[in-house]
């Protein structure tokens, strides 16, 4: 047990380091590639972050040779979008309202293009109600239908890619960490930077992921709690603490945007890696894990589209995450 938590303080403490070096690295990989803030975060710092939790999903479905490994796999599919949509989103929330003195944000308003992020939040709430939906249904061809889920996910990073910032970023990038000195950092020393922090928190995040299973294991946690609760927590880590960086920098668009990108990727690429690999059929839980996201992205939606976010309406997101332990712990209970 004293192991297992130790190796949990040491992953999660080189999964922010890497972050914080990560974030720096990809800022400068979008100033390099000439693209805004959001488009940075919504598909390069997105794509970088959603390693980890991708490949849990595919290594649970397609080497998993028991029910409880399988389980794992479509819980990460599945749960990942649901931390993202109600803890990214309420760190977020906590992250800037703790820090309005320093950032002089006595409004406490988000500033980010709200009609993008909320543009965005429909086209995940679509794409997540179909992949919802096949969960409750069998057919023969379910599993070809993991293609549509992968070019969907093409469209929308295309999508953002050529879109344009309605406004410049207020704050200036910092120096790049491996080049202090430097006001204008080489493209190699930007790429070993973002490539180096990328697999550090791909390794820490396995490791992470690995001794929360062993603890949950340990404390007698059965397969749906660790699928559901521990391991998307886990695997979203990089998320969460990129967003946190950032709002603490007062970069909300690169925050929000990594978590709205983060999110996309989630509908779509561990979903169709579990829809080629297995059922795709939904018990209770995973039917009540799916209600809750939606009704998440829908609370999101509803905020962005109104034009005007106080960090503290972030807050019922989470909420609803704990509504959704509770629930778990309820249900496990009952059975």
């Amino acid at each position: 047990m004293l192991l297992v938590l130790c190796l949990l303080a040491i992953s999660a403490a080189a999964i922010y380091v890497a972050c914080d070096y990560f974030v720096n690295g990809i800022e400068w990989t979008g100033r390099k590639l000439q693209l805004g803030a959001t488009a940075t975060g919504t598909v390069l710092a997105a794509f970088g972050t959603a390693l980890p939790e991708s490949a849990v999903t595919f290594v649970a479905v397609m080497f998993g040779k028991t029910p409880e490994a399988r389980d794992i796999g479509v819980g990460a599919a599945l749960g990942g979008p649901l931390v993202l949509a109600t803890v990214a989103y309420a760190v977020v929330g906590v992250a800037l309202w703790s820090n309005r003195r320093k950032l002089q944000r006595a409004d406490r308003i988000i500033r980010v293009d709200h009609r993008r992020l909320a543009r965005d939040q429909s086209w995940f709430l679509a794409i997540f109600a179909i992949k919802a939906g096949l969960g409750l249904v069998a057919f023969s061809i379910k599993p070809w239908l993991g293609i549509g889920f992968l070019l969907a996910y093409a469209l929308y990073a295309s999508r953002e890619m050529r879109r344009v910032d309605s406004a410049p970023e207020d704050e200036q990038l910092e120096p790049l960490k491996l080049q202090s000195r430097q006001a204008e950092p080489s493209w190699g020393w930007v790429a070993v930077q973002t490539t180096g922090a990328v697999l550090v928190i791909a390794i820490a995040s396995k490791l992470f992921v690995g001794q929360l299973e062993g603890l949950g294991s340990l404390l007698g946690f059965p397969a749906h709690l660790v699928a559901l609760i521990l391991s998307p927590v886990a695997t979203e880590l990089p998320e969460t603490l990129n967003a946190l960086i950032w709002v603490r920098q007062g970069k909300e668009r690169l925050a929000l945007g990594n978590i709205s990108g983060s999110m996309m990727i989630q509908a779509t690429i561990p979903s169709s890696i579990a829809l080629f690999a297995t059922p795709w059929l939904f018990d209770t839980p995973l039917i009540v894990a799916s209600g809750i996201t939606m009704v998440a992205i829908g609370y999101l939606w509803w905020l962005f589209r109104q034009g005007r976010v106080d960090a503290l309406r972030l807050l019922p997101a989470g909420l609803l995450y704990v509504a959704f332990a509770l629930f778990m712990v309820w249900y496990e209970v009952m059975r």
